[in-house]
């Protein structure tokens, strides 16, 4: 009974959280990846480049280049005369002047260049890899994993999404299945296998880390710790389905190898790509004449946009399909072909996977609402039609609330909207707005000229912000500036 009474004593001293039952914490196993191996490694081939390097011709080769005082001249320059020759050696020399070695057909070697990884997408011999695994090589040789070699021929490649498509003289082979890496979620397993370093069939396993990963570059990559090294390059990445959903291309790294941190290609990328290449052996791609950047917080919250998404246009190529479809600078264009744009850099993505010629849908948010606009898209590459201004000196007047002293477009620019900055000081000048710019929109007002702009100033609320569309080189963006 002692004991029964010091142990309910115990119990009644713990403190409450401790009493409670804690949440279970879920037990996961770990997958095993052994029969995703199985079935996938045999389509994941090795492949090393070959290059062409020139060759120093030997002193003492056939002919007239058997001499062996050409061995003297080579390490003490050809001037040189050797002990003995004195000046019969010398005139013998003066004959072949006519005939300098610069002239004699160059020498070359083939070397190793290089290491990648690729995958088979088709049962005849299609290969997959990375455009700077191939990139100027003079034989490329792809490898299975039974150890059979063959030459491989460059059907096309693409180096803006770093994509080659190879072909060998083979049949009846195993392609990878391809998967959908749209379907992708953080978090989710994938495996890698590859050529690292030469070593063949090797397979590391990691998680997804980020999608969509903007690096700056063209395409939004799939981001993962899977190890991925020099060799790894052109090589698969595989869900635990067996699907391919990307292509190995890139570590970050400040070493030069693997640190946590590796980028792979989205399929769904890749195969548009390689659809044009198989068809026409280059990739083309669409255009709608604009230059865009991104969309900051304060100026969605000025435009009246309820988040900052989409693509801001800072300015229209003239007599473009942008142009032609009506869009102007200081538009923000947040849907393309139904496709919600959220960062700037899904534009030029959408846009480039759209065939030349046809006519696109978009949305764009001007003045407080949403403008729906039609282009005919064009193919990138078209030389750019550049628009060229000329400039008037005015006379100056006093500077505004703004701190700027305007003047009316010059004749002959060919622009039918805005006024030019004469003068910028005070506020203005410490925004960054310069004589040479050009007003083009004031909040939500089109400013048509200097006597309308300076009525819009006059009534805007000092109490509140106001955004100036500026135009500089022909470059468009918003300004954010306080009325004094």
């Amino acid at each position: 009974m002692a004991g029964a009474a010091a142990g309910l004593m115990l119990a009644a001293t713990l403190p409450v959280a401790t009493a409670q039952a804690q949440p279970a914490v879920p037990t996961v196993a770990l997958p095993d990846f052994t029969q995703v191996v199985a079935e996938t490694e045999g389509s994941v081939v090795n492949i090393r480049t070959t290059e062409a390097v020139p060759v120093r011709r030997s002193p003492l080769g056939p002919g007239s280049e058997g001499d062996p005082s050409d061995l003297f001249r080579w390490f003490f320059g050809p001037d040189f005369v050797p002990p003995g020759f004195g000046s019969q050696h010398q005139q013998q020399q003066k004959k072949p002047q006519s005939q300098p070695r610069q002239s004699r057909s160059p020498q070359e070697r083939t070397v190793p260049r290089g290491i990648g990884s690729g995958f088979i997408i088709s049962s005849d011999g299609y290969v997959l890899t990375n455009n700077h695994v191939v990139d100027s090589s003079n034989g490329i040789f792809v490898t299975m994993t039974n150890g059979k070699e063959y030459k491989a021929k460059v059907i096309g490649t693409d180096a803006r999404t770093d994509i080659a498509l190879l072909k060998i003289d083979a049949k009846d082979l195993k392609p990878l299945p391809i998967g959908d890496s749209d379907k992708l979620k953080k978090g989710q397993w994938v495996l890698a296998i590859g050529s690292p370093f030469g070593l063949d069939s090797t397979v590391t396993a990691g998680i997804i880390s980020a999608i969509n990963r903007d690096t700056g570059d063209y395409l939004p990559f799939i981001q993962t710790d899977v190890a991925v090294n020099p060799g790894n390059s052109g090589g698969p990445l595989i869900n635990l389905a067996g699907q391919v959903v990307g292509i190995n291309s890139q570590i970050i790294s400040r070493s030069g190898g693997f640190m946590g941190i590796s980028l792979a290609i989205p399929i769904d990328e890749v195969m548009r790509v390689v659809n044009q290449l198989k068809a026409h052996g280059k990739v083309t791609r669409g255009k709608i004449g604009v230059q865009i950047t991104e969309v900051q917080d304060d100026v969605a919250k000025a435009l009246g946009l309820p988040r900052a998404e989409g693509a801001l246009v800072s300015s229209v190529e003239p007599k473009g399909p942008a142009a032609k479809a009506g869009v102007h600078p200081g538009d923000v264009i947040t849907a393309f072909n139904g496709h919600k744009i959220q960062h700037m850099t899904d534009l030029p993505r959408l846009v480039g996977a759209t065939q030349p010629g046809t006519e696109a849908s978009l949305q764009v948010w001007r003045k407080g609402k949403t403008v729906d606009l039609k282009a005919k898209v064009a193919e990138l590459g078209e030389k750019d039609i550049a628009a060229q201004k000329s400039e008037q000196a005015p006379a100056p007047t006093k500077a505004d609330r703004l701190g700027l002293i305007v003047k009316a477009l010059p004749e002959g620019s060919g622009d039918t909207q805005g006024v030019v900055v004469d003068k910028a000081e005070g506020t203005a000048a410490d925004v960054g707005i310069q004589p040479g710019d050009i007003i083009l929109r004031v909040n939500d007002t089109d400013i048509t000229s200097p006597q309308q702009y300076a009525e819009v100033v006059k009534g805007l609320d000092k109490s509140r912000p106001a955004v100036l569309l500026v135009s500089r080189d022909q470059q468009s963006q918003w300004v954010i500036i306080k009325p004094q």
